[in-house]
């Protein structure tokens, strides 16, 4: 987003210098890569507008059929208990499908899903507007580890499958 819509929001200038050390991913990435955990804020039920410019970036992948099969799974957050986690997991994965890719979402397959909220499309979390998470942080990292694990486990078995 434009920098000065970052420095108008103390809590946009105090995350942009936390992740100062963070290297952006590259679709290049995505090309190696066997399994893939997006995370999104939820932007009106849907992506926010940098994870749907980086999607729009990888047009020439998708064209070439590099992301046919690529293993996907995802996770959101928002600032309300309803603030649209769902509908954003559900709308990135909208891309996935054209992408061609599979995606590995946790349903229902541990019991960490349900202690972390009950989202069957990727793990969520409310944030207050201070950056707070709110819930029980060991909940929602177990359903975190959970979720990863299923992602490279089903990588995995797709990878053996294929004969890479």
């Amino acid at each position: 987003m434009p920098q000065s819509v970052i420095d108008a929001d103390p809590l946009k200038v105090a995350h942009q210098k936390n992740a100062a050390e963070v290297t952006d991913a590259k679709p290049e990435d995505l090309d190696w890569a066997d399994g893939v955990v997006f995370s999104t804020s939820a932007r009106f039920g849907n992506i926010a507008s940098p994870m749907k410019a980086f999607f729009d970036s990888v047009g020439g992948l998708w064209g070439q059929g590099k992301l046919v099969n690529k293993v996907i799974s995802a996770m959101s957050s928002a600032q309300n208990p309803h603030g649209g986690q769902e509908a954003s997991l559900l709308s990135l994965y909208t891309s996935m499908f054209h992408w061609g890719a599979i995606v590995a979402a946790p349903g229902y397959t541990d019991a960490s899903t349900f202690a972390a909220g009950g989202n069957p499309y990727g793990t969520s979390v409310t944030v207050s507007p201070e950056g707070v998470i709110q819930g029980d942080e060991e909940s929602l990292k177990t359903a975190i580890m959970h979720q990863a694990k299923r992602t490279v486990e089903i990588a995995g078995w797709v990878k053996q499958g294929m004969g890479k």
